[in-house]
């Protein structure tokens, strides 16, 4: 039997039910609860061990059996907040279910939402997607059948048995789409945040705040019992529908940092970070056309520049390919670097070059250049064919003694005209005044 229920659960998650459509309809999700031991040392200091324990997501309704009754079972009954709507055209191994015990700090006071009981005991269920495309933080809310006085707080933490099956109501839920995000210089950003809470709180408050080399800033606040609101970038009339999302002035290099978003409803305080990285792609180029034609023996400075990337770890790299292929390329170890330069906009260029001696068996070679950035999906590649021509050594001869023989009839015309210049320059010296 309990092979049978395994089977079920897995066609369920894996979508291979018929009638399964999206996953509000998931009965069950493999979750870990990631347990905490408290103790106490010589010297007072708390000394926390984590346990992580098999355990799982059971939506259904007070009174369910477990679907999987080998693990602890946290069933998730009706609510007006389901964290499932949330997640979108994933399947569920590209999930990761954490549990974890929620403390209120000592704060002991009843929830506002229906049922609430002042002794109920809190737990937090966050769900990421293991792309990094989304991370919800649900809010579970447990009424014990007995109640036990501080049971709330992490030094009294009441044990859970490892088949124990506990029935909760998810009653807030705090979110965002963008963890992670990559945006270049001079863009507006806009970093997502939402939030669903099982009854019209009174008492809300949103902050964003940003971290940046240990020093935090408030950018926005917003108190709904106060009315009182400072900083800008989330629309008010936005919050009355769950949206908290921060829009960001034209981005610059100081914009990279992390930013948080922070929602709460005592004794519930929910926050996600979101880490804005600054990327922009290089501005590849060469200093000669795709094709030079150079005469065997010559020399030629060849350039290759990168413009305009953050951050700073530019990979650049010249490559040989002899002619007529079926050689792999040969890396260039005559490479020269010039030094980063930084530019005001905050970006940096750098140059690699070399200095080409060509002969008649490099003819047909082609050369590139290869840029490696963080920003780029693949390396950019800016290449040029080599042609090299025969030295003529006639022609060669022919211009030595035309160029020769120039100089000689500059050095007779000299000749014959220094001698005159200087009679006329005596011959104005003794002219009466």
């Amino acid at each position: 039997m309990i092979l049978n229920v395994n089977i079920l659960i897995c066609l369920f998650l894996c979508g291979e039910v018929p009638g399964i459509q999206s996953f509000e309809q998931v009965p069950w999700l493999p979750c870990q609860l990631v347990d905490e031991s408290v103790t106490f040392n010589d010297e007072g200091h708390a000394e926390t061990e984590y346990q992580h324990r098999d355990a799982g997501l059971q939506f259904g309704h007070p009174g369910d059996s477990s679907l999987n009754p080998n693990t602890i079972t946290f069933l998730v009954t009706g609510s007006k907040v389901d964290m499932r709507k949330y997640i979108e055209g994933v399947v569920e191994h590209q999930l990761q279910c954490e549990i974890r015990r929620y403390s209120t700090e000592g704060l002991q006071m009843r929830w506002p939402g229906l049922g609430a009981q002042e002794h109920d005991i809190w737990f937090t269920c966050t769900i990421r997607h293991t792309d990094g495309v989304f991370i919800i933080t649900s809010f579970l809310r447990h009424t014990p059948a007995t109640p036990t006085p501080g049971q709330a707080h992490y030094r009294n933490w009441a044990a859970i048995a490892d088949r124990a099956a506990l029935t909760t109501s998810t009653v807030m839920l705090v979110l965002t789409r963008s963890p992670s995000v990559w945006v270049g210089l001079v863009k507006q950003q806009s970093l997502h945040c939402q939030f669903d809470v099982d009854h019209k709180a009174a008492d809300l408050t949103v902050e964003w705040r940003f971290q940046q080399r240990g020093e935090r800033t408030t950018l926005f606040s917003h108190s709904s019992r106060s009315g009182q609101t400072e900083g800008s970038g989330v629309p008010l009339n936005a919050i009355g529908r769950g949206n908290a999302s921060l829009t960001l002035p034209l981005t610059k290099q100081s914009s990279e940092g992390t930013y948080v978003c922070l929602v709460s409803v005592p004794p519930l305080f929910g926050s996600h970070d979101i880490t804005l990285h600054i990327m922009e792609p290089p501005r590849v180029s060469l200093n000669v056309d795709s094709t030079i034609s150079l005469v065997d023996r010559g020399e030629q400075k060849v350039v290759c520049e990168a413009e305009g990337y953050y951050p700073l770890d530019v990979e650049m790299e010249w490559f040989r390919e002899p002619s007529g292929g079926g050689l792999l390329p040969e890396k260039l170890d005559t490479v020269l670097y010039s030094s980063h330069r930084h530019h005001q906009d905050g970006t940096y260029s750098l140059s690699a070059f070399f200095l080409l001696h060509t002969s008649l068996h490099d003819s047909g070679s082609k050369y590139f250049c290869r840029v490696s950035h963080s920003s780029l999906r693949m390396p950019i590649r800016k290449s040029f064919t080599l042609i090299v021509t025969e030295y003529d050594s006639w022609n060669a001869a022919l211009w030595l003694f035309f160029g020769f023989g120039s100089i000689l009839v500059m050095v007779a015309i000299l000749f014959v005209m220094l001698p005159r210049l200087s009679s006329a320059r005596k011959a104005n010296q003794r002219k009466p005044y």
